[in-house]
């Protein structure tokens, strides 16, 4: 094991170093440079070491996310912004459904595709990844997923402030509005505090703030999509001849989702102090960037053309119905 993990650990540090460099998503390079390795994924060695950073540091990482929360945080937002945005998730994650239904697409594809745009891209897509049966099909279509809602999300972080702005001159659009639509659309976080600090300039951090808080209560709404998607994952192997309620040795509820919950639960009792909590959210980071490198060294370039154009479609139609949705609701959430 330990030779895989550090080949991983390796490649997320490369990742790392390029990203700070030359610019660019860390998970993106993370990708490349992993599948540029893919040759060892069949070395006995190193593969116990691969398949734990792509599965349990993976699972590690969703939790950490859970201490950036705070109730709140959530609380701030306002009854009418919080359910905006929580039926930008929900009718997402249903396009998502559709849309694998209308291009005769397996609906696990429509649940990552979907989950994915709707709450947190990358981490989401992983998250929602790992409670589905891990198929040779799903692991590719996951893959894919993450390198094109990354692409999206780097450039909806160049697009949507000059929509943002437009929208201030022509609707009197204020600067917690902008935060409130850049937080509901962009898919990473990372994304998102870049794209909120161009509204906000001169050393003003409404924007951020907003967009922050707006972004987190999406993650937060990752506890019960994840939830859902292993419930009827489990119900769907008890349907097939299965007998437990676990898909693989599983829980029905997944151990990594009640960690979350329970960091969410403690820092919101004010039992995180501030250095732990950005400490969490850099470990999450790094958790995530070993799990996507050891992704990539599991997957073949030729295995994800197979999938064609359909999984970018789905993607990109998503991220442009959740931009959409978010504008043509503002008169209901702007008040």
């Amino acid at each position: 094991m330990g030779r895989g993990a550090l080949i991983c650990a390796l490649v997320a540090l490369a990742a790392t170093f390029l990203s700070s460099q030359l610019g660019g998503p860390q998970l993106l390079y993370a990708l490349l440079l992993g599948m540029s390795l893919n040759f060892l994924a069949t070395d006995e060695r190193i593969k116990p070491g691969i398949d734990a950073c792509s599965r349990h540091v993976l699972r590690l990482g969703v939790a950490l996310l859970g201490a950036r929360i705070t109730v709140e945080q959530v609380t701030q937002l306002g009854g009418s912004t919080a359910l905006t945005v929580a039926l930008g998730v929900l009718t997402t994650v249903a396009l998502g459904l559709l849309l694998a239904r209308v291009l005769r697409r397996p609906v696990d594809e429509g649940l990552i595709a979907g989950g994915s745009v709707a709450i947190c891209g990358a981490s989401a897509a992983l998250a929602v990844a790992s409670v589905l049966p891990p198929t040779k099909d799903n692991e590719r279509f996951t893959l894919l997923v993450v390198a094109g809602v990354t692409l999206l999300s780097t450039l909806a972080m160049v697009l949507y402030p000059p929509i943002a702005q437009a929208m201030a001159q022509w609707q009197g659009w204020s600067v917690h509005d902008s935060g409130v639509f850049l937080g509901a659309t962009i898919h990473d976080v990372a994304q998102v505090v870049a794209a909120a600090a161009l509204i906000d300039g001169g050393g003003h951090h409404e924007a951020t703030a907003t967009a922050t808080i707006v972004k987190l209560f999406r993650v937060l709404l990752l506890v019960p999509l994840v939830f859902v998607v292993a419930a009827l994952a489990s119900l769907r192997h008890q349907h097939s001849g299965g007998v437990s309620t676990a898909i693989g040795g599983q829980r029905l509820v997944p151990g990594f989702l009640l960690g979350f919950v329970a960091l969410v639960a403690i820092n919101s009792a004010g039992w995180v102090a501030e250095p732990v909590s950005t400490a969490a959210a850099h470990a999450s980071r790094a958790c995530l960037v070993l799990a996507i490198a050891a992704i990539g060294i599991k997957t073949q370039i030729a295995d994800l053309l197979k999938l064609g154009w359909v999984p970018v479609a789905m993607i990109v139609s998503e991220t442009v119905w959740l931009a959409l949705w978010v504008l043509l609701s503002h008169p209901w959430w702007g008040l």
